[in-house]
């Protein structure tokens, strides 16, 4: 018998509460157990999106409640992931929309907003947090209306149902005056304002992929919304891709979700979201339908990448002993599995040897891959972060990717913020006070000027800065950014760091290695105080005499060194510079480890 069916997403900036609300759900559905042992924001089980406290996957996820099942999708709240989030809302007929009382929408919110409005999907809203100390309700919800407004809704989706809630606490509302009991309020709106999937149950079977994974198991595992017809087990199948036939198949397995679990499944019915297992080359955007099928579906069209790096091999002196994948044949196969997977990266192999070119859409996503690939036991030599330029078809002139930047800053480092972006050829657009004696600031500036920016701009604002960007699209080449303005500290020799010769290098610079750390040639050891590199020697020993003089035995008291994070670490480098990345350090280095090779780089490059 066919269930009733809901299918909706949830769409909300990070942090602002939208895991922690599919969690309140789950308790109050039925999902677990009284007695059962749940981990808070139980959706994101993968372990960066735990300590990151994003979402990095979309996650789709199912409960009933009053004989209605509900399959919501968790969408990944930052611009970097904006890949996950095109592809699963072509799987749903509604979204909630959730935002911070506080805070109200964001930049990540307005992105995804857009895809979802462009698409015809109804929302609702969710003013969540609304026990926050400093909750602004009423402003909240004319910021959302004026951006409906702005991003062209219609008068349907003008027409919004608003739910006041704390997903924290498990309760929602449909005023601020009514009783705070439950989540019912918000899944009967749900009900009655998010359509069922309009669907052809006489029509073959059909059914667009949107995400892909593996399984120990049961090998690759497709997830997609069924559009047509419905589908058995062992039914024979294939996959369009274009007006070509990928491959011919049967359904090995049906899955249907359950909570967080993937259920087997005999007959999956039109319009649910359903996982298959049986296809080998099968992948997303292809679609999966009867024998007799020859039209495909429509695939959502992804915006293009925005940044790239080149990963290669790890050819320093210590590679090798952290690691146990190596080589370049590893690496490429990697690279390969994620780019089917993630259809906003793309791969191709470099003119270099053993150098692969990775195309993201920003540094937080490619972070995401490199510090995942490093836990799985790979090492690498990753470049700098390039910006990927277009041509102007009609004036030949170059453009450049631009990107919307929202500062929330305390008002005393306004100033300071402004000067900063300014240099990097940023412009600003809008300025307004944020209430709390902070002041949000609206730029359009180059994706290339954010490279590097965030820890300068922590430290600028003592840490209390927000910054959230998007990309907003392509305008002309603004010209020359000035680079790091204060060279490095180079290692001249191998072996390991000493005390003795680390006291004396403080005074030139900023260190980022503790005595003891092994160090090659040519490894970055720290920041110099002014704009040129030098080349350091910090495995220099005392030299020992049957000599007694006064203070020979003092201590020797160091600072603590700088610690470098991998997104600290790929911002800071130059173009003649790499980060080294294993299982257990990122360690900077140049790309050219003698001394004597990287002068006569350096002409030839002048």
């Amino acid at each position: 018998m066919s269930k009733e069916l809901r299918n909706l997403a949830i769409i909300a900036h990070v942090d602002h509460g939208k895991t922690t609300l599919v969690d309140a759900m789950f308790k109050q559905s039925g999902i677990f157990r009284d007695n059962q042992q749940v981990d808070t924001c139980a959706m994101d089980y993968n372990d960066l999106e735990r300590e990151r406290g994003i979402t990095i996957l979309a996650k789709c996820t199912s409960f009933l409640w009053k004989d209605i099942k509900f399959n919501i999708i968790d969408t990944p709240g930052h611009a970097d992931f904006g890949g996950e989030v095109e592809r699963i809302l072509s799987m749903v007929d509604g979204v909630l929309l959730l935002v911070d009382a506080a805070e109200g929408p964001m930049p990540q919110t307005k992105f995804v907003l857009t895809k979802a409005l462009s698409l015809g999907l109804k929302p609702i809203v969710v003013v969540n947090k609304i026990d926050k100390q400093d909750a602004r309700v009423n402003e909240v919800i004319d910021e959302v209306f004026d951006l409906f407004v702005a991003l062209g809704a219609n008068e349907e989706q003008l027409d919004f149902p608003i739910i006041y809630a704390s997903g924290r606490n498990g309760w929602a509302a449909l005023s601020l005056e009514d009783e705070r009991k439950d989540l019912s309020p918000l899944l009967d709106k749900i009900v009655s304002h998010i359509p069922a999937p309009k669907v052809d149950e006489s029509a073959p079977f059909k059914m667009l992929v949107t995400m892909l994974d593996y399984d120990q198991y049961l090998g690759r595992v497709l997830t997609g919304k069924i559009l047509s017809g419905t589908a058995d087990v062992n039914e024979s199948v294939h996959a369009l891709r274009g007006d070509k036939v990928v491959e011919n198949a049967k359904l090995t397995k049906l899955l249907s979700f359950e909570g967080l679990k993937r259920i087997p499944i005999e007959h999956a019915q039109c319009g649910d979201i359903v996982a298959i297992a049986g296809l080998s080359t099968a992948t997303v955007a292809d679609t999966i339908c009867s024998i007799s099928v020859t039209e495909p579906i429509k695939a959502i069209p992804v915006d293009p990448p925005t940044l790239s790096m080149v990963f290669s091999i790890n050819d320093s002196p210590l590679g090798g002993q952290e690691g146990k994948k190596l080589t370049s044949r590893v690496i490429w196969d990697r690279l390969q599995k994620e780019a089917e997977g993630n259809i906003s990266i793309s791969i191709k192999k470099s003119d270099a040897q053993d150098c692969f070119e990775v195309s993201g859409r920003g540094e937080l996503q490619l972070g995401i891959l490199i510090e995942t690939m490093r836990r799985e036991g790979f090492e690498l030599s990753i470049s700098r972060p390039h910006v990927l330029y277009k041509m102007d078809e009609a004036t030949g002139a170059k453009l450049e990717p631009m990107e919307e930047l929202y500062v929330d800053v305390d008002d005393e480092f306004t100033g300071a913020v402004v000067e900063k972006i300014t240099l990097r050829k940023g412009n600003m657009v809008d300025m307004r006070p944020s209430g709390s004696g902070k002041t949000r600031l609206k730029f359009l500036i180059p994706t290339r000027g954010l490279i590097g920016y965030y820890s300068e701009f922590l430290t600028d604002t003592r840490g209390s800065g927000i910054m959230n960007r998007s990309f907003c699209g392509y305008e002309p080449y603004k010209g020359p950014i000035e680079d790091r303005n204060k060279g490095v500290l180079i290692s001249n020799s191998n072996g390991s760091a000493v005390p003795y010769a680390l006291f004396f290098l403080e005074e030139r610079g900023t260190l980022f290695v503790n005595p003891g750390d092994p160090v090659y040639e040519g490894m970055i050891i720290g920041e110099n105080n002014k704009g040129n590199d030098l080349d350091v020697n910090p495995t220099k020993t005392k030299q020992l005499t049957n000599m007694r003089a006064s203070g020979k035995d003092d201590n020797i008291k160091l600072s603590p060194p700088r610690v470098i994070t991998l997104e600290q670490a790929l911002s800071y480098i130059q173009d003649d510079e790499l980060v080294e990345v294993t299982p257990t350090c990122i360690r900077l280095r140049k790309r050219y480890l003698d001394a004597i090779t990287r002068k006569k780089m350096s002409r030839q490059e002048k």
